[in-house]
């Protein structure tokens, strides 16, 4: 296994990537201009010449693995191909360089985008407003909750500190509840998958008037419908709850069918999945938020309005507002390039989405099911969820390791271990813009691993054997996390 060098040891001194111009205007005293502010000295930088830097960065990028050199089938993530379209549009000066300070008058354009997308989003989510905001799903949550726990104050009910999020929930749920001062109440799953009524029942009637909501994600991350979605929605309003929607899984139901509809009081959506806008090393994601009108007051300024003569407007007029949850207006350019995405398919085509999604879902889930165990074996959403408890059972393999031998086939993993009610858990998605050869050849690549845990059960152990990186000592690296490089060393 060749080790890449750092920048920092191939940096010589004396080497110059770029010659800047002499400075003509006057030096700032940073002291002055920062007072108060630490300000490192003495900053050690590499040195290199410019083709040296431009070879480092392009052999170590040419390491890494992205949706745009193969299937990235992680379940929950959405990793769809990203058109270059998007790209395009995102380069365009008037959305590239306009400035966050300008005058409204000077920006109708950049508002028009952000108006779109409140409107477009409403219409598919089945709200009747969104806010931009939001930098991810994570924080779309946290947001979705401050909104909840402001309504429930506005009526007295600030006593309301109790919510509900099923066991197989994303781990962000119960985290933003905390994070928004609630304490979380699990509620079981049931012996399909599905939330189960009767533990709803008990744990909605032990709350009582201290129940401020249910956090739910329909598909459920399981991938499958939560068939009594009306009922759920209905009970916890009778409860004086509200409900919020985990849309990470979305790309199940864009276009087909709309949360809002179904009882759901709020929700966020990932423009970083659902829309295709990448994500991945930090960012940058989106995270909108849609709710219903009795939770308008609160929305965080400003939002976007049109006014009779059809000038767009910044509305920070809203007096019970949460005040801002992020800078400016969202992640401008990120919703830029949802909203190239939604265009290019239009009201008329967007169902495609989901559906495509779903096809490609179930397909995997049958033609793969011969080989593996699926968790829940009936029609899935947008995601296949698979257990290897039987394989480990019989080979001593688990799933960990087949997940590190299919790097060696040239796929990134599927998520694994999650959700934890699955042991030995393979969640599986392929997003509808994967094709029937790379999927059936990602089921061939899957039926060989499982051969090999049979009849080769070593190398399935010690893989990966192609990647950059081989098999590392997991444990130790998570307790001495080494963040730094010294220089020198």
């Amino acid at each position: 296994m060749s080790t890449e060098p750092t920048i920092f040891e191939k940096s010589r001194s004396g080497r110059v990537g770029v010659q800047m111009p002499t400075c003509d205007v006057p030096v700032v005293d940073m002291e002055s201009l920062l007072p108060g502010v630490a300000l490192r000295a003495g900053l050690p930088l590499p040195e290199l010449s410019e083709g040296d830097v431009m070879r480092h960065f392009l052999r170590i990028s040419q390491k890494n693995y992205c949706v745009d050199k193969g299937f990235y089938p992680l379940g929950s993530c959405t990793m769809k191909y990203n058109p270059k379209i998007n790209d395009v549009a995102v380069q365009m000066p008037g959305f590239a360089r306009v400035h966050p300070f300008q005058p409204e008058e000077t920006v109708q354009g950049t508002l028009q985008v952000l108006f779109d997308m409140q409107n477009w989003l409403s219409a598919i989510l089945g709200m009747d407003a969104v806010s931009l905001q939001p930098a991810a799903g994570a924080h779309g949550e946290l947001l979705g909750l401050m909104l909840i726990r402001a309504y429930h104050v506005s009526r007295g009910d600030a006593h309301r500190n109790l919510v509900l999020v099923p066991t197989a929930a994303h781990g962000t749920n119960p985290a933003s509840a905390a994070r928004c001062g609630y304490k979380t109440v699990p509620i079981t799953t049931d012996e399909r998958g599905l939330t189960c009524i009767d533990d709803l029942k008990r744990q909605i009637a032990a709350c009582g008037d201290n129940l401020a909501g249910m956090m739910l994600t329909n598909p459920n991350t399981v991938g499958l419908f939560e068939e009594e979605i009306c009922l759920i929605c209905e009970l916890v309003h009778a409860a004086g709850g509200q409900m919020y929607c985990d849309g990470a899984n979305m790309n199940a139901l864009v276009g087909t069918a709309r949360p809002g509809d179904m009882g759901f009081d709020v929700m966020h959506v990932n423009l970083h999945k659902t829309f295709s806008v990448p994500h991945g090393g930090g960012g940058p994601g989106s995270g909108p938020v849609g709710i219903k009108a009795h939770l308008a007051p609160f929305l965080p300024v400003p939002v976007v309005v049109q006014d009779d003569a059809g000038v767009y407007r910044l509305n920070y007029d809203l007096p019970q507002t949460i005040g801002k949850v992020g800078p400016y207006y969202g992640a401008y350019l990120a919703v830029v390039r949802g909203w190239a995405y939604i265009a290019h398919f239009g009201k008329q085509n967007i169902h495609m989405i989901s559906e495509d999604a779903v096809l490609n879902a179930n397909y995997l889930r049958v033609e793969l099911g011969r080989t593996l165990d699926i968790a829940y074996d009936r029609i899935c959403m947008h995601e296949a969820v698979f257990s290897l408890k039987n394989l480990k059972a019989q080979t001593g393999i688990k799933a960990l390791e087949v997940a590190k031998r299919i790097i060696d086939y040239g796929y990134h993993p599927p998520t694994m271990y999650f959700p934890l009610i699955v042991p030995e858990c393979l969640m599986i998605e392929p997003t509808e813009t994967e094709s029937l050869e790379t999927i059936d050849a990602f089921i061939v690549a899957m039926e060989k691993i499982v051969a090999e845990c049979h009849t080769d059960p070593e190398t399935v152990k010690s893989a990966p054997h192609t990647a950059p990186v081989g098999r590392i000592d997991e444990a130790t690296a998570a307790r001495n996390l080494d963040l730094s490089w010294p220089i020198g060393a």
